[in-house]
């Protein structure tokens, strides 16, 4: 058996919180509940900028309204070609002000086929790029549709953000090990469950370790985004709970054999666009779409999720070199370029269902996932 190992911490094994909340985290933080709240907000110098999904200034006008370049592609403003960037922002002028009620079929796809008829719309030339993308990441992060009103009248006292604060909001550094805990489950007895917290963030991500951590075995590691569906509810349309059980069997495998693993379960729903945005695209799925298309024409990126904080989890638990349960290559890559050493990429595909067949095509196909 091999020498335990254990990060250094505090007598009761939790780490100091005492890093201190810079001012520009805090105003990102107020940002992000802003728009949860439906509040306006304005970045830097850029126009007021309300929340079109959350919005609560029911009598507030705009002549303008900011959206993706996908949802403009598919409004027939931009050629398709253009729409690289899908989360991109592209202004936009109607033949009439924007009410919320007007912008709310115009800013969610999943209604087109309820709402089919909009426009005739025109777009606009934006001199205030960086301040636009900005308010789009601040939306993806609250988990909203990125799309606002621009310049509303009767929207209320706006809250300040500049689009600088978001790097030293995306600082991992902030994240902490707020407590640690025996917890037997199904897959072993022998677990360890660790909560980390971040001062600016409400997600709290966890670990478990299964085994004795120990200093001359490189654990089995799986990185698992929380996924309600698939793990609590037992969804076939995808492949995630099937993975999260057959992750903590493995690791408790290993744990029988001397060995020990880690499972980090991320609060990233939806690759890291939020429950609600996910469920969007499910119905744009029904539509005919993949999962891959309906992220896209709802504005939203593909992969958002933040591998540098599971990176840094792993810092916190001692833990430098790994074997990653996956089948992305994509999660090797962001890993080494966080500093951690990925020594073997260990197969993790789980048998295919009617209903994710096509799920998990369009990872392969699309996403490089190498699955069979």
């Amino acid at each position: 058996m091999g020498k335990a190992i254990r990060p250094r911490t505090s007598r009761d094994g939790v780490r100091s919180l005492k890093t201190p909340l810079s001012t520009s985290s805090r105003r990102v933080a107020q940002a992000i509940d802003a728009l949860r709240h439906g509040w306006p907000l304005v970045v830097g110098d850029g126009p007021v900028l309300l929340p079109v999904e959350t919005g609560i200034a029911g009598a507030a006008t705009a002549p303008q309204m900011l959206i993706s370049c996908a949802r403009a592609a598919t409004l027939k403003l931009i050629n398709q070609r253009e729409a690289a960037a899908p989360h991109a922002p592209v202004l936009i002028r109607g033949p009439e002000p924007f009410t919320l009620a007007i912008a709310r079929p115009i800013a969610d796809p999943s209604l087109d086929l309820a709402n089919p008829f909009k426009g005739p719309f025109r777009a606009e030339s934006l001199d205030w790029q960086v301040q636009a993308e900005a308010a789009m990441e601040l939306a993806r992060l609250a988990g909203i549709l990125p799309a606002f009103m621009v310049g509303p009248a009767g929207a209320g006292e706006a809250v300040p953000v500049t689009a600088d604060d978001l790097a030293d909001w995306a600082e991992t550094s902030h994240l902490m090990i707020a407590t640690r805990a025996h917890l037997p489950i199904g897959a072993s007895e022998h677990t360890e469950i660790v909560a980390f917290r971040s001062l600016d963030d409400t997600r709290e991500h966890i670990a478990l370790i299964i085994g004795d951590q120990v200093s001359d075995r490189t654990p089995l590691v799986r990185l698992h985004s929380e996924c309600l569906t698939g793990d609590i509810l037992g969804s076939l349309k995808c492949d995630c709970g099937p993975q999260l059980d057959a992750a903590l069997a493995a690791m408790a495998d290993e744990a029988s054999k001397g060995g020990w693993g880690v499972l980090l379960y991320m609060r990233q729903e939806g690759r890291g666009i939020g429950l609600v945005n996910k469920l969007r695209a499910y119905r744009l799925q029904d539509q005919g779409f993949d999962t891959v298309e309906a992220n896209q024409r709802l504005g939203l990126p593909d992969e958002a999720r933040d591998f540098a904080t599971a990176a840094r989890m792993l810092e916190l638990l001692g833990v430098s070199e790994i074997r990653l349960m996956t089948n992305n290559p994509r999660k090797v890559s962001a890993l080494e370029a966080a500093g951690v050493t990925v020594v073997e990429r260990a197969r993790h595909q789980l048998p295919a269902n009617p209903h994710n067949i096509r799920y998990l095509a369009t990872k392969r196909d699309k996403s490089g996932h190498l699955l069979d």
